[in-house]
């Protein structure tokens, strides 16, 4: 037998709100509205979108952690914490891989759909 399908449906809740830690901030504080739209803890699987307003801090993912998006609105930058980066608008979609460290830009207000896999969970 298969696993059952998940319909993944636009928030109707509202989201959580939060802040880039102080010690991760590069520019700005900028608040973040996330609506987790399905979790699996036992899978380290997390699905939903993500806005936020313009700022930039440092990123650091896990050892077992990847995380897709699709930026549905507004512009990103990926910066690379040995240098470089790739910027993203609407209707384009990133992997970022285990263990990246950088920082993440927020150019325009932006929104993402986005899928986190964490197997260390």
């Amino acid at each position: 037998m298969t696993a059952p399908m998940i319909r993944i449906d636009l928030p109707s809740t509202p989201p959580d709100i939060d802040f880039p830690r102080e010690e991760r901030r590069e520019v700005g504080c900028p608040e973040r509205r996330t609506w987790v739209l399905h979790e699996d803890a036992k899978a380290g699987l997390c699905v939903g979108i993500w806005e936020c307003d313009p700022g930039r801090w440092r990123i650091e993912f896990g050892p077992q952690e990847h995380e897709y998006f699709i930026v549905l609105s507004g512009r990103c930058r990926v910066h690379r914490a040995e240098g470089g980066h790739e910027e993203f608008g609407p209707g384009q979609a990133v992997v970022l891989p285990p263990l990246f460290k950088g920082s993440f830009e927020v150019l325009e207000t932006m929104r993402k759909h986005f899928v986190i896999v964490d197997h260390a969970q």
